[in-house]
């Protein structure tokens, strides 16, 4: 076996082999176990590293004094590994720093590491509790930690020095020649440990902290996260025993609801173990974000304080900024939005984001990107906004909603250039971090989550017109993915919005997109409600751009209720409208309904003429790909299958280039109901099988493909 060979084996460094190869390091047991099982030695490998083996400790310093690293100490095997290995990696990478937030298991890991590698040690292996963020202690000054490190190295009290310098000279000193591990716990800075670990030594010093303590920049650094969920059930599960939930949906619940944060799982097991609480109404308690915090403390450990000891220290610019993300929607924080959170330049944002990132208390990506952990949102919203004076809170509102209102005007602008916006008044944010259609439609791909929270955020701040403005211009995206679901509850909101301001030409937008949004979800009497009460609303505003898209609504819902002569009466009117005031999409979208109702009442040659008009006027792909499906429906019910079959192929291309998975699913269905109409059954299922795999919904209440895939002589 070679040396690589044996390194993958036994999951240690092939330098530390090579060490052990060469007598420059001695075997550990950990290394003679790991060989043993590796090689099915049968335990005499094992046998070989006996006690007798190693030398004497050296009188100063062979003090064994780590801490036990747990009874429950679980998960971590792929970190304990690494963290292992880098400890007995070269001397010149004596010093490592593992950093995460609060309650993460820093110390756990950190202390179950050195005690695997801990015989390769032999002049001992302390630790030390620096105190860096212990409630309601003062932390160790670099002066203490020296005196402490001294005495257990055998300097005798009366010879220690009483300056700074001659203790850091003298630390120095002694560490030279040592081969020891030392754990430097719950450090706040690197000030306070930087004579300590500025020396030559072949020990290492390990440090946990929550800063990431970037000024130790020779150090190596271990970030540790919250656990998998999978290994944060299984610890609440060791730590509770018996008395774990039996229920293991409603335990993971629970795991979820504790952000699978270690010391979270423990407190929350712990409270299992000493009785009182069913599962169902713990799960309930944390569900709910103003008791969660009060569940996850027992008495002498809380995540709420936990969190508190490291806000504290913040100076009052960062604790304002941390108060003010709670603000922002429950996603990670764009740049932009921070800024606008904040009312800073860049510059002085990014700064203020390092240093909340360096303290663990948010995450900050590649991207830029800044996210709250769950459990820190919530503190940041109980106890970091509460002291943000009510007219800043309020002032960073609108300015965060006026920057998602911003971008996703122009993100639609980039996406569907030349469709009615209603101004909002707003400038174009400088920095977009999308550059043509193909960017801001993933832009809103991502962001639509957030921003439908905006449109609940302006609500709830009586922003009436940004409620509704950024609603309505959400609508197209909404319309284009069949989110239905955000698309109606965002425009409830905003229609009680456009109410509120008075304005009834917005109140007859939002009821007509609402009316949409009904009438694609099969909801089809309801969306003849809203475009009723739309044309109401435009009448009064005199608004009779919007009284015409009302009727052109009201039209396309009429031909889904059977009412085909009326819906092609009041299209062709439209249509009028439409070509006299150079509304040409508006026109193509009107051809298309005309093209539908006219193939309804078999009136086949007015279709086709108005489908390839509108397949004429269709300049963005999903508007082609929309039209390509609309001829195709017309060739089939007129009986024309090989024009029929032409069109759905085009229009499934043209879908897959425009990224419509509704419309390409449409495509497909067509085909397949096209060679069942043959009556090539096994095309037909190839075809309903591939358009299914889209998972898209495809509604029977107005899509004549999904209607006639769905007759019963197709699906018995």
């Amino acid at each position: 076996m070679s040396l690589t060979g044996l390194a993958a084996s036994v999951h240690f460094t092939k330098g530390y082999l090579s060490k052990v190869e060469n007598g420059k390091v001695r075997v550990n047991r950990e290394l003679a176990k790991a060989c043993d099982q590796a090689l099915n030695a049968g335990g005499e490998l094992l046998a070989l590293v006996a006690e007798s083996a190693f030398p004497a400790r050296r009188n100063a310093g062979g003090i064994a004094g780590l801490p036990d690293s747990g009874r429950y100490f679980v998960g971590r095997e792929t970190e304990l590994a690494a963290l292992s290995a880098l400890l007995l990696g070269p001397d010149d990478a004596r010093v490592g720093v593992v950093h995460g937030m609060a309650g993460a298991g820093k110390t756990a890991l950190a202390v179950a590491a050195a005690r695997r590698v801990a015989d390769s040690f032999p002049d001992g292996c302390l630790f030390f509790d620096l105190r860096g963020h212990t409630p309601g202690a003062a932390e160790l000054s670099p002066c203490e930690a020296l005196q402490r490190l001294l005495r257990l190295l055998d300097v005798p009290a009366g010879q220690l020095p009483t300056d700074d310098d001659s203790l850091a000279n003298l630390a120095r000193d002694q560490l030279r020649g040592r081969r020891m591990i030392l754990v430097l716990d719950n450090v706040r800075s690197a000030e306070q440990i930087r004579a300590i670990t500025g020396g030559e030594t072949p020990s290492r010093i390990l440090v946990t902290s929550r800063g990431r303590l970037p000024a130790l920049d020779d150090a190596w650094h271990f970030p540790v996260g919250v656990l998998p969920l999978d290994d944060a059930v299984h610890l609440l599960r060791s730590v509770a025993g018996s008395h774990a939930p039996a229920d293991e949906a409603v335990t993971t619940e629970i795991v979820r609801y504790c952000g699978q944060l270690p010391l979270a799982v423990r407190i929350v097991a712990a409270r299992f173990v000493a009785g009182g609480w069913t599962a169902a109404r713990l799960r309930d308690r944390l569900a709910d974000e103003t008791t969660r915090l009060g569940a996850l403390e027992d008495g002498e450990r809380s995540v709420e304080t936990a969190f508190a000891v490291s806000y504290e220290a913040l100076p009052p610019d960062r604790q304002r900024l941390l108060g003010l993300l709670a603000l922002h929607p429950a996603a990670a924080a764009e740049t932009g939005a921070v800024e606008a959170l904040a009312g800073l330049a860049p510059g002085e944002a990014d700064r203020l984001v390092d240093r909340l990132h360096d303290a663990h208390l948010v995450v900050r990506d590649q991207r830029g990107y800044v996210e709250l952990h769950d459990l820190m949102r919530t503190f940041a919203a109980k106890h970091a906004l509460p002291r943000i004076e009510p007219a800043d809170q309020e002032a960073a509102v609108r300015r965060l909603v006026d920057h998602f209102v911003a971008m996703t005007l122009a993100a639609d602008e980039l996406a569907e250039p030349g469709r009615f916006r209603p101004p909002a008044g707003l400038p174009v944010p400088a920095h977009l971090p999308f550059l043509d259609a193909a960017g801001a439609l993933a832009w809103l791909g991502a962001q639509w989550p957030a921003l439908a929270d905006v449109v609940d955020t302006a609500a709830g701040h009586r922003l009436h017109d940004r409620c509704w403005q950024l609603a309505f211009v959400l609508r197209a995206f909404f319309f284009r993915e069949k989110l239905f679901e955000p698309w109606i509850r965002t425009h409830e909101r905003a229609l009680d919005a456009a109410r509120a301001a008075g304005d009834p030409s917005a109140t007859g937008m939002i009821l007509n997109n609402l009316g949409m949004a009904y009438l694609e979800s099969g909801r089809v009497a309801e969306a003849v409600a809203m475009h009723q009460q739309a044309q109401e609303q435009f009448a009064l505003a005199g608004d009779d751009r919007g009284a015409t898209d009302a009727l052109s609504s009201l039209a396309w819902a009429r031909l889904y209720r059977d009412e085909a002569e009326a819906a092609l009466t009041d299209l062709t009117t439209v249509l009028a409208v439409y070509r006299r005031t150079g509304r040409t999409r508006n026109a193509m979208i009107a051809l298309r309904g005309i093209a539908l109702a006219a193939a309804a009442l078999g009136r086949f040659p007015e279709a086709r003429s108005a489908a390839l008009e509108a397949a004429g006027l269709a300049q963005l792909p999903v508007d082609r790909a929309m039209s390509a499906n609309c001829e195709a429906w017309v060739h089939f019910r007129a009986g024309e299958l090989a024009d029929a079959e032409r069109c759905y192929h085009d229009a499934a291309e043209v879908a897959d280039d425009a990224g419509s998975e509704y419309e390409r699913a449409r495509a497909l269905t067509g085909l397949g109901n096209t060679a069942a109409e043959r009556g090539d059954r096994a095309t037909a299922e190839r075809w309903w099988a591939e358009a299914a795999a889209y998972r898209v919904p495809l509604n029977p209440a107005v899509l004549g493909e999904a209607e006639y895939r769905n007759r019963p002589a197709f699906t018995e």
